[in-house]
């Protein structure tokens, strides 16, 4: 019987200001380089969306769904401007929703050769996981889904049950991604034009298959070949689809019953490894991969070279953990290994791209002076 795991992503990034130091260096604090007034107006704004959501969340769950959420540090940290955000995921974990661990800071930190600080980020969220929600996550999603051939292994080491990534042709070369495959870790895999569906396509009216209800795309899934289809998508669209006055919200609370309706069960991830063996799939132990394709995140020059600093400033800010600081700068540090600074300056951005690369390592390069000041 096909099955169906279905996974959203819950973050709103920190945004980096606007950062010219034509008056001087200014002293290297967190509101220096982020916009913290524009991160707090983001999460008012989308807080009534977030609510109404989870509401129909609870729906769709009373109707027999299963939901996991990855949600990362920064969203949780954001939510004490407004803590009823958190108690609607309570509730949600009180019905029996799931929560997956992934890098505090949604940062591209398991790109880094040291896997220490990789390590570090993903107990910090596995604790704040338990400590809001008294759920230890068996299952790990990488900040956009990144793949790495080191990675599974360290998920092992860590005691994870499963991985979910993406589902790249470079992974799949033409096989199926609806199953769970053997891996150091099982793993699942995004079925990205599925998962494009809900996340992206929903609202559009000129798509061919729009309106898109429950019961279409559960007559798709029951005529795939495989055991699970792994869905995984981002909090934020499900929000721009209310925004566009779509039905997504009906959508969702539909679904558990059109997937019934075709003998198609909702499951876990961790009951997708229980429930199925495991299928052999070369590629996932020696390709890496990321949402969308690793060009996304390390596609140009300005890409490779941010990255290259942030692993140079690691290694500086490891000579002064004894300073006092340490802390404050190590956070910063942390704030600015975020996946969005990096897609920023995507080449699929254009000349738009290079602009915000400009801004962005000034903003970096007064950062790494602060810290080499303290170094002297």
């Amino acid at each position: 019987m096909q099955s169906v795991c279905i996974c959203s992503e819950v973050h709103l990034p920190c945004v980096l200001k606007w950062y010219w130091p034509s008056e001087g260096y200014r002293s290297p604090e967190f509101e220096t380089y982020f916009d913290q007034s524009k991160m707090y107006s983001a999460l008012e704004k989308n807080v009534p969306g977030i609510i109404r959501t989870n509401e129909a969340l609870l729906d769709s769950i009373d109707n027999g769904a299963k939901y996991t959420f990855d949600i990362s540090g920064i969203f949780l940290d954001q939510c004490k401007w407004n803590p009823a955000v958190i108690e609607s995921f309570k509730e949600l974990k009180d019905r029996g929703a799931g929560f997956s661990a992934s890098p505090y800071y949604h940062s591209i930190s398991s790109l880094f050769p040291d896997t220490k600080e990789f390590k570090e980020q993903v107990s910090m969220h596995r604790d704040k996981i338990k400590e809001i929600f008294n759920v230890n996550p068996r299952t790990f999603i990488n900040t956009e889904l990144i793949l790495t051939k080191e990675l599974s292994a360290i998920l092992k080491e860590m005691k994870f049950k499963c991985l979910i990534s993406e589902g790249s042709e470079n992974l799949l070369y033409g096989n199926d991604p609806n199953q769970v495959y053997d891996n150091h870790i099982p793993t699942l895999l995004r079925h990205i034009p599925l998962s494009e569906d809900i996340e992206i396509r929903f609202s559009d009216q000129k798509w061919i298959s729009y309106p898109l209800i429950a019961d279409k795309f559960a007559s798709w899934i029951a005529n795939m070949e495989g055991d699970v289809t792994t869905l995984h998508f981002k909090y934020s669209s499900i929000l721009s689809h209310q925004h566009n006055r779509s039905d997504i919200l009906q959508f969702l609370i539909d679904l558990p019953a059109s997937f019934e309706k075709y003998g198609i069960s909702m499951i876990t991830p961790e009951e997708a490894l229980k429930n199925f063996k495991t299928k052999e799939l070369p590629s996932i132990m020696n390709k890496s991969t990321s949402r969308y394709g690793m060009h996304n995140l390390m596609g140009n020059h300005p890409q490779h070279l941010y990255l290259h600093e942030l692993i140079s400033i690691g290694e500086i800010l490891q000579s002064i953990k004894s300073a006092p600081e340490y802390d404050k700068l190590n956070c910063i540090y942390r704030y600015l290994q975020q996946s969005e600074i990096l897609l920023e300056m995507g080449s699929d951005n254009q000349n738009i791209g290079y602009e915000k690369a400009v801004n962005i390592f000034s903003a970096l390069s007064d950062f790494k002076r602060a810290i080499l000041e303290v170094k002297v």
